[in-house]
């Protein structure tokens, strides 16, 4: 059996055998909080499995990472935010490559073992004199994790960070992350990137596996804009310090700690949800009785991310034949006949028909903070929920001058 808890304060130094720490190098323009540059490490190398960014233009940092990666071996990671390093030709694949050696250096390990990673501007070097200063400021503890948080974050108006622990018999084991994303956000594995760590031992197989499923039905099931970034990367480290057997795909162990890392991520990729670039409130659509988890997926992530549906939902106004033409130019099969749909729980459609409903009073329950949506296809057994935000003038505001 599985005991789930979540940490107070928990981030992504949480488990056993993490440091981290941050530092501000001037990347980004100085503000006397300001972070841009941070480390987290494990004390021993760590399994390690990531995924990353489908778009065909990919940071230079990613495409180390990926090759890394591959190894299935790992002990930290080096991030720097405000620039993505993609798009600069091959000074970026030698800018990443020394960036992971300066890295390297200072903690005193394998430089072959330390994943770069960027956000921010696209088409920008990374200016390397000051990452190489910057690395020596970072002091590392077991307490730097929220600091961490805080450097990775460009647009971001608050820090995604959590951790939560599960007992497997009498092993209490934890698994924290943390993670950034607020604008181009659509990912499809925005700029979206999550670190998570974990103190169990966990088969290098089965983290893979159990990665890429949990992905697909949490970080991959957000949108803010529609924009897949060419830095999105979800990157998991397992450094097995608790001790206890190995977690594998068929132990008694592998439930607890999927449903562990499942809980994690949706919570963080929420956190990104919520936190769009002008957003005022959380949307959440949950699509049932699809034939197909595929089709269930797809109807979700299109009523999610209509700009019709974000724009509704910003003001209020419940427009629901919004909704339901971004059901119908989905991938899902949909029989009209047989939709049902609910606001908040509120039910204003069944059978393919509307029910009468008072407007004010569904306007008003639209003008809280999360708004649900539930669409009920009924001619199958599977399900999906997708999240986003409303779509607000502030956004086209920030964006219109990203760079100006």
């Amino acid at each position: 059996m599985s005991d789930l808890t979540w940490l107070e304060g928990g981030t992504i130094t949480s488990p056993k055998g993490f440091l981290a720490g941050a530092t501000y190098s001037g990347i980004r323009a100085y503000s006397p909080d300001k972070l841009d540059l941070g480390i987290v490490c494990s004390t021993v190398p760590s399994h390690v499995a990531g995924t990353f960014t489908t778009n065909k233009i990919k940071s230079k940092s990613v495409v180390l990472d990926q090759e890394r990666v591959s190894s299935g071996k790992a002990q930290a990671i080096i991030i720097n935010s405000g620039i993505a390093n993609a798009c600069v030709g091959d000074q970026g694949m030698k800018d990443a490559i020394e960036m992971a050696a300066i890295a390297g250096n200072h903690l005193g390990i394998d430089a072959a073992l330390v994943l770069p990673s960027s956000t921010g501007l696209i088409g920008v070097e990374l200016p390397m004199g000051l990452i190489r200063v910057g690395v020596q400021q970072i002091e590392l503890s077991d307490e730097g994790g929220s600091a961490l948080a805080r450097a990775i974050r460009t647009t971001d108006t608050k820090s995604k960070e959590a951790a939560v622990s599960f007992k497997v018999g009498e092993k209490t084991y934890v698994l924290g992350g943390i993670a950034k994303g607020s604008g181009m956000i659509h990912p499809n594995m925005a700029t979206m990137l999550a670190f998570i760590t974990t103190d169990a031992p966990i088969d290098l197989s089965f983290l893979r596996k159990s990665l890429s499923s949990v992905v697909d039905s949490s970080f991959n099931m957000i949108t803010v804009d529609g924009d897949t970034s060419t830095n999105d990367s979800v990157i998991i480290l397992a450094n097995g310090t608790a001790g206890g057997d190995t977690i594998e795909e068929n132990g008694p162990a592998a439930s607890p700690f999927l449903n562990a890392l499942e809980e994690l991520s949706i919570y963080l990729a929420k956190e990104i949800a919520s936190d769009g670039e002008g957003a005022t409130k959380l949307i959440e659509v949950t699509v049932d009785g699809a034939k197909t988890r595929h089709d269930a997926r797809s109807a979700a992530r299109s009523v999610a991310s209509s700009t019709l549906v974000k724009s509704a939902i910003h003001g209020g106004d419940p427009n629901w034949g919004r909704i339901i033409v971004a059901l119908g130019y989905s991938n899902a099969e949909v029989i009209e006949e047989r939709v049902a749909l609910y606001i908040n729980d509120v039910c204003i459609m069944e059978e393919g028909r509307p029910i009468p409903f008072f407007k004010e009073a569904i306007a008003a329950i639209m003008s809280q903070s999360n708004v649900r949506l539930r669409l009920n296809l009924n001619i199958g057994q599977e399900s999906s929920t997708a999240w986003g935000c409303d779509l607000s003038e502030e956004y086209v505001n920030f964006n219109s001058t990203y760079t100006t």
